[in-house]
């Protein structure tokens, strides 16, 4: 699948077709071809889906969380899960790497909707077949809304990480201290636009095993933060992280609960 530049980015609701809120798909028709080229994209159902609040109470930071089940006795494997908001300045929220493919996984994380919009979720499976699945997201400001964070406190704790595992769950979180700035952002005491400066990459192993990884631009929510399936062993876990302005940021968690 061919995906734009860090900075165009999607995510949604998914259920079955007769539930989809049946609205218009122009911005949708326009954006295709620059997210999956002219490769044909089937329903999603029954192998992704993606929850998303119907009404977002934060505009900046809607909740939204991507399921892979592939059914018994299906062979594919997701390699990767590509999020798209129609709407939002830079439509491509970002894309989930799987190095060795996944048959079952969950995935949550925090993203900017900017205007009412259908979220999207496509997954590009082993064999190169795009699947893809929607809802329809009514938020608005998202990408324009003030930081929380004063820029100074920020700065203090840019790139510190946490991470958190919750085996009675058979799931863990991560987490990179980051402004995530999306550009759009005015300074409020300057009047003048907060440039744009953001997580650009991610990935997490566990030992050597790679768990995913992420290639992202602006409409991931300040702090980054993902919540996925994990099993706890005696391997450490390593994030490592970059930013558009080059700065790397890495660290090793000890097996257990992290911190």
């Amino acid at each position: 699948m061919r995906v734009l530049p860090a900075l165009m980015m999607v995510a949604a609701l998914a259920g079955p077709a007769a539930a989809q809120d049946d609205r218009p798909e122009t911005t949708w028709r326009e954006l295709r071809p620059s997210v999956v080229g002219e490769h044909p994209v089937e329903d999603g159902a029954g192998l992704v889906s993606l929850e998303a609040p119907k009404r977002a109470e934060d505009a900046a930071i809607v909740p939204v969380t991507l399921h892979i089940a592939i059914p018994e006795g299906d062979a594919r494997r997701v390699k990767s899960l590509t999020l798209v908001v129609d709407e939002n300045p830079s439509p491509v929220v970002g894309t989930i790497r799987f190095a060795q493919g996944q048959r079952h996984f969950d995935l949550s994380t925090r993203i900017r909707v900017n205007s009412y919009s259908y979220v999207r979720a496509i997954a590009e499976t082993e064999d190169g077949g795009l699947y893809m699945t929607k809802a329809y997201v009514k938020a608005a400001g998202g990408c324009s809304a003030p930081a929380v964070k004063d820029p100074a406190e920020a700065k203090a704790h840019l790139g510190e990480m946490r991470f958190r595992a919750f085996a009675d769950r058979g799931e863990a979180q991560v987490q990179v201290r980051h402004p995530n700035y999306s550009g759009l952002q005015m300074d409020q005491v300057t009047r003048l636009y907060t440039p744009a400066w953001f997580v650009e990459s991610l990935s997490v192993r566990q030992g050597e095993t790679p768990l995913f990884s992420m290639s992202g631009g602006i409409s991931i929510s300040e702090d980054p933060t993902f919540r996925f399936t994990y099993t706890g062993n005696a391997e450490p876990v390593t994030v490592a992280a970059k930013d558009t302005e080059g700065r790397v940021f890495t660290r090793t968690f000890p097996a257990g609960n992290g911190t």
